[in-house]
Formats: structure tokens, sequence, C-alpha cells
């Protein structure tokens, strides 16, 4: 979810969903170390729980970006052992490191020394051709073993050479049965699952075999399967109105909630207006309140009630 899961679209998930846990996107330790940490870091209180997500293959810089999360507040930090781009691969981190365990667990056990909030992995159930279960199944032994007690894992191979990032999310076949195994084999281990898991149905039919399920692009295409109980849009777009009046930008608020109304009757509608650009030049968060009058009916008068 690089360039996706910036700290605008996690406030705006955390007003669909109050429970979920909220993942960063991949921050590499290079741009924490040698970068703008505030600009890669800071985040809204009302995003808890949330987890920074690290790219890297060095223990120590690891464990030196590692530290940072945990002073500015974050509650889990997540190594990414699963992006299969080239770009990740260039600079030697990401799924092109399920090939080298025994780093992994190095990795692991540095930024366990210097933290001590939880750290999990996650990774893919295997790279290339390597389609033997024992392949993932080892990995994951041996970087339980230096202290991951948390593993989230995408139920496809990751395609080192050939295939984009997202044909690696499409194209490589799902094998839930290996992550189902994972669990079976490891009990005492938390195990999540990712890929291809699209509906509350399908969620909870996941939860009966493991412990947890992750949602990546789904949630951001069509965030409301993950609504709360008893919310409605409306509400979702108010308390938004209110957070784009602190920002420099409504343009990098409302590039994030585009999907809200997807399948919807007037879902092109919305997109239509929150995607004006001569609107959003003029940035000014009632916008917001137009295309929700303009999709929904809602009178001005309730609008401005709501919004003041």
């Amino acid at each position: 979810m690089m360039d996706v899961t910036d700290r605008h679209c996690r406030y705006f998930l955390r007003q669909v969903n109050a429970k979920a846990r909220l993942y960063t996107e991949m921050i590499t330790t290079g741009a924490l170390i040698h970068g703008d940490v505030p600009r890669h870091l800071d985040f809204n209180e009302e995003e808890h729980p949330v987890a920074l997500q690290l790219g890297g293959s060095e223990p120590d810089d690891l464990a030196r970006s590692a530290k940072l999360g945990e002073e500015y507040g974050y509650d889990e930090i997540n190594l990414n052992i699963g992006c299969p781009s080239e770009r990740v691969q260039r600079g030697a981190f990401g799924a092109c490191l399920m090939a080298e365990p025994g780093l992994v667990a190095r990795c692991v056990a540095a930024i366990r020394s210097v933290i001590s909030k939880p750290v999990t992995v996650k990774h893919r159930v295997g790279i290339d051709k390597v389609e033997d279960y024992a392949f993932v199944r080892d990995f994951v032994r041996t970087v339980a073993e230096a202290g991951c007690k948390t593993f989230i894992v995408h139920a496809r191979n990751a395609v080192l050479k050939g295939l984009s990032p997202k044909q690696n999310r499409e194209i490589p076949p799902l094998k839930y049965d290996y992550v189902h195994r994972l669990k079976r084999d490891f009990p005492q281990l938390e195990i999540v699952i990712n890929g291809g898991i699209t509906t509350r149905a399908e969620i909870d039919l996941q939860l009966k075999t493991v412990d947890g399920v992750m949602i990546g692009r789904a949630a951001y295409s069509n965030p409301w399967f993950l609504a709360d109980d008893g919310k409605t849009r409306a509400e979702v777009v108010h308390r938004m109105v209110d957070y784009a009046r602190r920002q420099d930008s409504l343009r990098h608020v409302t590039r994030h909630m585009l999907g809200l109304y997807h399948a919807t009757p007037r879902a092109r509608l919305w997109r239509r207006m929150l995607s004006d650009s001569a609107e959003l030049e003029k940035n000014d968060p009632a916008l917001l309140l137009r295309a929700l009058e303009a999709v929904n009916g809602d009178s001005p008068r309730f609008s401005h009630m709501m919004a003041a």
C-alpha cells in the first residue's frame, strides 16, 4: 500500500471502522535515517491502534528506525517481507528476503532488543516457483525463534521477476490452505491471513481457522464493507469535513474517499465531484457537503448544522 495508506487515508478509515488495526505504508529505513522523520512518522491520535510498517534488511538500521517508531507512539512495528516490487528488490529487502530467513531473524532480534512494542512480520507463502509448503513453514519457524509472535501471511507466492506488483496481487494462485496449515503447525503463534478477501462473510469464514484477517486494496476501493454497525456514510463525511478544515490540502484528503459510495447508484457522481480539479483548487472542505447532498439528498440546513 505504498503511496496509499498515508495519515489522511488512515484517519478516514478510522472513521469507517473504530477498531481495526491500521498500518502505515511501507517506510524504508533509509527514509527515516536520512529523511524527514516527522513527515514520515507523524500521525493522528485517533488512528490508534496503528502499526508502523518498515522496509529494510540491515538489523542495526531497522532497530534504529523501530526505536523512532516507538518514540512516536506506534502500537506495533511490522517488518515487510512481502513486497515484490523491483524497486524494493534493488534495495535488497521485501519479498526477496524470504530466501534469507536467518537474516530476517536477526532483523527481528535487533528490533526487539531496543523496543518493547510488538514486532510482527508480513510475508508471502513462497517466492518465484517455490511451491513446497515446507519453505514457508521453515521460514516462520526460524523467525519465530527470534521472538516474533505474529505473522501476517499473504497467501500467494511473490514472483520477483516478470510480474508487476499489481500482477503479483492477482496472478499467483491463492493458497489459503498453506496459511491454515501454519496455524495448525504453530498454534502458539498469531497467524493473520491476507490476500483476495473482499467481504465480511469471507472474513468470518477465515476467522474460524486463523487469528486475524488483513484487508488491503479491497478496503481502499470499497471501505464501507468494513463499516461499524449502525454507522452512516453521512456521519463519516461530516467528520472528514472537520478534519479537512485542519489540513493544508483538500485534495490530499478527498483522494482517499473516492470509494465511500462504491456500488451505490450515485457512486460515479460522488467520485466526479471529489475529483473536480477546479473545485479542489478552491481548497474548501464544503465540497464534501455538496457532494453528500448530491448523492444522499441531504438538505443544506442539515449539512450546515452537522458541520457547525
